[in-house]
């Protein structure tokens, strides 16, 4: 994508991953070479030391971008140090919240997918709120603890379903589980769901399962997140999926890219004025 987009690219891994990282920029040099581009289009730097990160973020006059893939720590000590414009793909903590006036079966087709079918990817359902008043809610529970997800939830959830749920702690709400654990909140009121989301979400993606035209267009408008879907599910939420190809990530910012990044997201705009003498 950097190159296609014209620009060059500097790559740097961790050391978890060091002797794969220099095989693939082999072939990557390899490939550039046999293709007639230039072979410097893509460097590599072939060291894991930290300090040359904090060197390398401040090299504003020579990089126009950085863009951190990686847990919270690297992307919260990157977005400190940079003097380079910053694009956090951050984590992903997504939500689902089942409507009062929800269908049982989308409810429970879409959380289940939403939670299971790719537990470790950045758009899957982290936490699920049930409005008070969706009279399935055992159901609903059931079908999702059976599919070998443990519950973690708030003292209402652990009295609809005795013996299958834990006991929610607060960090349970702020956490990218990326697993099947799943933390679940009974909520009274539309509002209340979406206060949670404003409180503890990543503004990655964020779900409302409802049959309530008003609450549909509500949540779609009030909630801040890259990507909001009614009646769907938050793993849409994707570069492919898109219709963008391959993705850089999924940016949780607001400049300049934010949601699945693709091709575009790697441009900026230039403006290209031709004149016959004009002046001002």
């Amino acid at each position: 994508l950097c190159l296609k987009s014209g620009n060059s690219a500097i790559l740097r891994g961790g050391k978890e991953a060091i002797n794969s990282n220099r095989a693939l920029y082999k072939i990557i040099n390899e490939a550039l070479l046999d293709s007639g581009a230039p072979g410097e289009a893509v460097s590599f730097i072939d060291r894991t030391d930290r300090d040359l990160v904090a060197e390398l973020l401040k090299m504003n006059s020579h990089i126009d971008i950085v863009i951190p893939r990686g847990g919270e720590e690297l992307i919260n000590m990157v977005t400190r140090e940079s003097t380079i414009p910053v694009i956090k793909h951050d984590k992903g903590i997504c939500m689902t919240f089942i409507d009062e006036s929800a269908d049982f079966d989308d409810a429970a087709r879409i959380s289940i997918n939403a939670k299971v079918q790719r537990p470790g990817v950045c758009n899957a359902m982290e936490t699920l709120l049930i409005h008070s008043g969706f009279d399935k809610k055992e159901a609903l529970l059931y079908a999702i603890a059976d599919h070998k997800v443990e519950i973690r939830g708030c003292p209402r959830t652990a009295a609809v379903l005795p013996g299958r749920v834990k006991n929610a702690n607060e960090d349970d709400w702020d956490t990218e589980f990326l697993d099947l654990v799943l933390a679940v909140k009974i909520v009274d009121s539309i509002d209340e769901a979406m206060e949670h989301i404003a409180e503890h979400g990543s503004a990655h993606s964020d779900a409302i399962v409802t049959r309530n035209y008003v609450n549909a267009e509500r949540f779609l408008r009030e909630v801040d997140s890259a990507a909001v879907f009614v009646n769907s599910s938050t793993r849409f939420h994707d570069g492919g999926e898109f219709g963008l190809g391959a993705e850089v990530g999924i940016s949780t910012q607001k400049l300049h890219a934010r949601g699945a990044m693709g091709l575009e997201g790697l441009t900026c705009l230039k403006y290209v004025i031709y004149g016959n003498g004009e002046t001002r």
